[in-house]
């Protein structure tokens, strides 16, 4: 019985490490002012959803591009660097998330097999915005850039 309540706590505490140490969850809302994109447009506006799930995230993209036209994306995705189903991105057909530290990840993503972006996820020390930086190819082939800032809600 002891040794069942020292693997209980210690699952707990395993568990809550993670969660707390999951500084993405919240709602983020682009701050176009501080992003930059190469080639443009820039987003008219976007906000990203960061829930926990399981031993990883999921994630809701909702947002107007640079062209006027809507876009919304999802995914969930555990950090252990494996391909997961991307729904509603037609620059993606999967990502694979790796920890890199308690605020800072690198995710892959790929359409067709074929890697997409290159991309660095890096929460602010005071959790109050987020960076996102991409590298890859659009859907012409043209090589592209990003360093897309949110603020939390």
């Amino acid at each position: 019985m002891r040794r069942s309540l020292v693997i209980l706590a210690l699952a707990a505490l395993a568990t809550s490490t993670l969660l707390a140490a999951n500084t993405s969850v919240g709602t983020w809302k682009y701050n176009a002012a501080k992003s930059k994109f190469t080639p443009g447009p820039a987003y008219k506006s976007r906000t990203v959803k960061v829930e926990a799930h399981g031993e990883g995230i999921k994630v809701s993209v909702d947002g107007v591009s640079g062209d006027g036209s809507k876009h919304a994306y999802s995914y969930t995705a555990n950090y252990d660097g494996k391909d997961n189903p991307v729904t509603g991105n037609p620059m993606a057909d999967t990502i694979a998330y790796k920890r890199i530290d308690d605020n800072t990840v690198e995710a892959t993503t790929k359409k067709g097999g074929k890697v997409a972006a290159n991309i660095k996820i890096v929460v602010a020390k005071d959790g109050k915005s987020m960076t996102v930086s991409s590298k890859g190819k659009n859907a012409k082939g043209e090589a592209t850039s990003s360093e897309v800032v949110y603020d939390r809600e």
